[in-house]
Order: C-alpha cells, then sequence, then structure tokens
C-alpha cells in the first residue's frame, strides 16, 4: 500500500503522521483488496482535537500507562507519547496499526506498542491509567456496547478523555455520562467542524458538576 506523509503542528511540537494514499486505498477497496471499509484511512477531526486537548493537559497522561482504542492511525497516542510512561494503540484491524508503527519510527518514539484489541470484545485483564476515545460514538447501534466499554475502565478507577464531533444522534449517549464529568474542552476544527471533549472518572463524580440541563454540556 503507498504511503504519504502529514504533519501535525502542535504547541509542543509537530508530530508527522504516516497514512495511506488515499486513491490508492480507493483503488484496493474498489477492487476488494480490503476486506472492511477503510474508515481508518484518514486522520478524523475527534482526533486532532483529542491530541491539541492533551497538548493543552499534559499532566493527565504524563508518566500515565495510556491506551487508545479504536485508534486508526493513532494521532493521539503519537502525541501522548511524548509524556505517557507507555502507550498501547490498538484497533480490530492490522492495516491501520502497520502505519502507527510508521509513524512512531518517522517520529522517534520508542514507548509505543500497537496491538488488536475490537472494544465490542474487551479482554477482561485489559487495563490502562488513561484511555483515548476519539469519535467513536458515531453508531447508535454500538452505543450499548460502548456503555459496556466506558463502565468497564470507570470501575477500575481508569481516567477516560473521549473526544466527538457534535452530532446530534450523540446526544443521549453523551448526557448519560455527564455525571462522571470532570473537564471539558471545545475546539473548532477545518471546515468549521466543531468537536467536544470529555474527561470522565468515577472517582471524581459529585452532584454539583451535573449540569442542570444535560444538553447544555453537549452544545
Amino acid at each position: 500500500m503507498i504511503s504519504v506523509e502529514k504533519i501535525y503542528h502542535f504547541e509542543s511540537g509537530s508530530v508527522k503522521l504516516i497514512l495511506p494514499d488515499p486513491e490508492d486505498l480507493r483503488r484496493l477497496w474498489q477492487k476488494h483488496k480490503i476486506k472492511d471499509f477503510p474508515y481508518w484511512g484518514k486522520c478524523w477531526p475527534a482526533a486532532i482535537a483529542l491530541s491539541e486537548f492533551m497538548v493543552k493537559n499534559t499532566a493527565l497522561v504524563r508518566d500515565k500507562q495510556v491506551l487508545e482504542l479504536a485508534a486508526g492511525l493513532g494521532l493521539p497516542s503519537l502525541v501522548a507519547a511524548k509524556w505517557a510512561k507507555n502507550v498501547i494503540t490498538s484497533d480490530y484491524l492490522n492495516e491501520p496499526l502497520s502505519f502507527v508503527k510508521l509513524s512512531a519510527t518517522e517520529n522517534g518514539i520508542s514507548n509505543i506498542e500497537t496491538r488488536i484489541i475490537n472494544w465490542h470484545h474487551i479482554p477482561p485483564d485489559l487495563f490502562a491509567e488513561v484511555v483515548l476515545l476519539s469519535d467513536v460514538n458515531y453508531d447508535p447501534a454500538s452505543f450499548e456496547a460502548l456503555d459496556q466499554l466506558i463502565s468497564f475502565f470507570l470501575e477500575q478507577d481508569t481516567l477516560i478523555i473521549l473526544s466527538t464531533p457534535q452530532r446530534i444522534m450523540a446526544k443521549p449517549f453523551i448526557e448519560k455520562w455527564m455525571p462522571f464529568q470532570i473537564m471539558k474542552d471545545e475546539f473548532v476544527l477545518e471546515d468549521d467542524v466543531r468537536v467536544t471533549v470529555f474527561v470522565l472518572k468515577k472517582s471524581e463524580r459529585q452532584g454539583d458538576r451535573k449540569s442542570e440541563n444535560p444538553e447544555d454540556d453537549f452544545l
């Protein structure tokens, strides 16, 4: 698969992301050389916003064991690795993880490990101090499995950083987790795409953190 590179600039420095050539990826898909539609083949706005958020809040990942689920090309993992103790970058497909490895090498990052993990079927012994999730709540059919995932990690006292575009259909899912919100930030990216980043943690749940109108926390 032909690869190209794109450089993302942050206040903490630049990250070179290795990604598939769009035309080559399209050709492979049309010729049925790729089994699953390659949503992973681009860096989505939610991943960029999550990366920006961590640059602004490095203490959240500093010296931590970080896990990114449904990582795709793994930009947030590459950014977090600058401060984290170690990072596991995971996806249910091997193809995107091969590009993560290339990006890690290109950026001189040695504390990233890639792993095949389907977040619909989390290994019971999986542990992380911080979990990164970007743009995973786009399909209402997956909300139940995603609820179970978040509950699993909150019960471990894991910090969850969830980045999501402001989609109407995602509101009911987001509102459910507002009692666990300890931080929130909003980003406006290219083409006026708006992304909200939430930080969730069970041990910090307090009644006065919950909005009178949960919709206000999302909009």
